[in-house]
């Protein structure tokens, strides 16, 4: 019995073993939780075409938005894992959204193989023209002069963009009405569109329209100034050096547990070359994101170390979703 079992084990990892080393078979399926438009679904593209001609398959981007990523994020984690459905996704749906929702429809840890930190993003606290402010201090006195009537947005509930404007407007006492958006690009056309004054996001979503006169940037919210906005202050330049203010947004890239090791380091050799790619490393240079690519075991540590900071942001800015 232990000899036919040992027979039968065997067969199974040598079939397992040429499945993945004849991997992708066909199309591969890269999910991207943002609707079409934003600095995460350009650079999501950007990644699949670089990873297409590494695998000899196509890498189909798919959009699939709605609740605030999880829509997405659910139908990876309950995707067959042979590595042809993968997602690509900001931090959100995977970090953020246990802390924030009382109903999560996977566990992040447990449904979900980490194969590679794709970048990460500052933002920028923009007002659209309208609003009387031309620097963060003159925002804040117009805000609390407005107290009860204003709103902000976010590209999503749970976004790291609603958790560090919830922070501001709570650390501030602002009283004001959190309106969510399914990704940056409908964000920044209401806020251009004077529908929402204001609103965390990344460069790439709003940088033609700061150019344009149509929003205006008060301050870089992360670690350093943009280098195609210099005259832009970090929040701790402006007087909020909370290291709340100095976090940043990530994407990363991510498979269904349970896919085979090889096909796990197949996606993520392909997957960090496409990152070192110039076309790649061009595309984030425009968004002002820092391009990583590191190994999968650096991806699941920096989430990790992540948790706790997320959770003390979301506990402190009072922030929860049903």
């Amino acid at each position: 019995m232990r000899i036919s079992f040992l027979i039968a084990t065997a067969a199974l990892a040598t079939a397992s073993l040429a499945s993945a080393q004849s991997f992708p078979t066909r199309a591969v399926t890269m999910v991207v939780p943002v609707p079409p438009g934003g600095a995460v679904d350009v650079t999501a593209r950007a990644v699949a075409d670089e990873m297409s001609k590494r695998l000899g398959q196509p890498v189909v981007v798919d959009n699939k938005a709605g609740a605030s990523g999880m829509l997405g994020a659910q139908l990876v984690a309950r995707a067959v894992p042979d590595g042809h459905t993968i997602l690509l996704t900001h931090g959100a749906p995977i970090l953020n959204a246990p802390f924030v929702f009382a109903k999560v429809p996977y566990q992040p840890r447990k449904d979900f193989a980490f194969v590679t930190q794709v970048a990460t993003s500052d933002l920028l606290l923009v007002v659209g023209k309208d609003v009387p402010a031309r620097n963060l201090k003159e925002f804040l006195a117009w805000a609390e002069q407005n107290k009860g009537k204003l709103s902000y947005g976010s590209f999503g509930a749970g976004s790291v963009g609603h958790l560090m404007s919830a922070y501001l407007v709570d650390s501030r006492k602002l009283d004001m009405t959190h309106v969510p958006y399914k990704g940056e690009a409908p964000l920044a056309q209401d806020i251009i569109g004077g529908n929402v004054p204001w609103g965390m996001t990344s460069l790439a979503a709003v940088a033609p329209h700061i150019a344009s006169g149509r929003v205006r940037a008060l301050a870089v919210v992360g670690q350093k100034r943009f280098r195609d906005l210099p005259e832009v202050p970090t929040m701790a330049e402006a007087g909020f050096p909370e290291p709340e203010f100095k976090a940043v947004g990530w994407l990363g890239l991510l498979a269904p547990a349970g896919t085979p090791a090889p096909v796990l380091e197949r996606l993520e050799k392909e997957a960090r070359a496409a990152i070192d790619s110039p076309a790649v490393r061009a595309r984030f240079q425009v968004f002002g994101f820092q391009g990583l690519g590191g190994s999968s075991q650096q991806f699941r540590q920096v989430f990790d170390q992540s948790v706790p900071v997320i959770e003390k942001l979301v506990r402190t800015a009072g922030v929860k979703a049903e």
